[in-house]
């Protein structure tokens, strides 16, 4: 169970490190969610059994803390190889536009600071909260989504229908055949003797 969730733990805290790409976790974070997804599917795509609702909500929860942690040094790596171009970028900005209002000016202004480590501590913060929660999340809906029905005797609950008989044909009653060796004929009384004809 480790593997699968270290491996949604890497796909939570990659991409939510990344600058543009990470944004997506905006929208009902979105990262944290498919990373325990991930997680419990391939747990469940590692054993004969279905996950159970539960264990998906574990294995989720699992990733999330994990891309919690690796989110730290991913995104301080990231931040570092990006600060010379995000700052050649806003230089040449503020160089170009000369009627920007000293607000927006003052904003860029402040990208060009290198992250202070308070950013990470919150960024840290709710990765670890929100991979908690909406990593289970993810991880209960993969397991539902992704169940497969196993027989009990595979290791899993399902258990098959019992198949019905079809309905008994009606048998037609047999006539009673006369015992081996017995003529039915000979058996028939005899015919009464023709009367000779002119006599009454």
């Amino acid at each position: 169970m480790l593997k699968p969730a270290a491996l949604g733990g890497l796909f939570i805290g990659v991409l939510s490190a990344l600058p543009i790409v990470g944004a997506a976790n905006c929208c009902c974070c979105l990262w944290i969610v498919s990373g325990g997804a991930l997680a419990a599917y391939v747990a469940g795509q590692n054993q004969p059994a279905s996950v159970t609702p539960g264990e998906g909500a574990l294995l989720g929860a699992t990733a999330g803390l994990i891309g919690a942690l690796l989110w730290v040094p991913i995104a301080i790596a990231l931040d570092m190889l990006m600060a010379p171009v995000q700052q050649s970028i806003i230089a040449s900005i503020l160089t170009n536009a000369r009627d920007m209002p000293p607000e927006a000016r003052q904003a860029l202004e402040g990208l060009m600071q290198p992250a202070s480590s308070f950013r990470y501590l919150v960024g840290f913060i709710f990765q670890f909260v929100a991979g908690a929660i909406f990593g289970a999340i993810g991880g209960v809906l993969a397991a539902m989504f992704f169940r497969k029905d196993v027989p009990p005797a595979l290791g899993g609950a399902h258990v098959p229908p019992i198949p019905l008989s079809p309905p008994p044909v009606p048998m037609r009653p047999s006539v009673a055949e006369p015992p081996v060796g017995i003529d039915p004929v000979d058996d028939a009384p005899p015919a009464p003797p023709a009367e000779p004809p002119g006599q009454d």
